[in-house]
């Protein structure tokens, strides 16, 4: 018989599968699709750990299986979305804001790593999950605004996933959510999609990254 592990560990695998799906796509370049591939293994990333703690079969090997296949789809699929893109016209520049992107998500999961037993209730910079789907997503908008922006937000994104921005994790453990940066944060997503309708799927991934700014400015003492 089966071990119920194989559940959330083919939901972690299929993580892999849609960020492979990603850069395969984009290789033919649809990019549309291949930021929906790189969301849709954003969900499967989001069940996996649900599911092995439903199953009571948490453990290293998922930890790790985890990590590598968020690095793939979340780090290296992205940064190729984005080269491709529009990075690589700017040169050599282009090569290094990719691998830049890269390395962070890599920084950043083996930071989380190594601090798991000890950082609760918040994320300690951005997630590489809502990072990846920023820079895929954001090709969905990209073409209303300069070249210079898309390059610049990659960087920034890439900052933030190795900053010490407190972002919620929403299991219940960490500090109350205040209201100011709630709202301030909505009413800019809700300006953002009023003037650029194509950023539907766009708006979520930033409304978190943009929370996290704001809730760490207005609650600096």
């Amino acid at each position: 018989m089966l071990s119920k592990s194989w559940i959330p560990n083919a939901l972690t695998s299929m993580n892999l599968v849609f960020g492979v799906f990603a850069v395969l796509t984009v290789a033919h370049g649809d990019f549309t699709l291949a930021a929906y591939f790189v969301v849709a293994a954003l969900v499967a990333d989001s069940l996996d750990g649900r599911a092995a703690r439903y199953f009571g079969v948490s453990g290293d090997f998922g930890k790790e299986l985890d990590s590598l296949c968020d690095l793939g789809s979340f780090g290296v699929a992205p940064a190729i979305i984005a080269y491709l893109f529009l990075l690589k016209d700017f040169g050599w520049i282009g090569y290094v804001i990719a691998a830049f992107f890269a390395c962070c998500g890599a920084f950043r999961l083996a930071r989380f790593n190594v601090n798991v037993s000890t950082v609760k209730g918040y994320f300690m910079g951005l997630p590489i999950p809502c990072g990846g789907a920023l820079v895929a997503t954001m090709t969905m908008i990209s073409p209303a605004l300069p070249n210079w922006l898309f390059a610049a937000f990659v960087v920034f994104v890439g900052f933030l996933m190795v900053s010490k921005v407190k972002y919620p994790d929403f299991k219940g453990h960490g500090e109350k959510i205040k209201p100011m940066p709630v709202i301030l944060t909505l009413l800019i997503i809700v300006a953002m999609v009023f003037k650029f309708p194509a950023s539907w799927l766009f708006a979520p991934f930033f409304t978190f990254m943009l929370f996290g700014l704001i809730n760490s400015i207005l609650t600096t003492k």
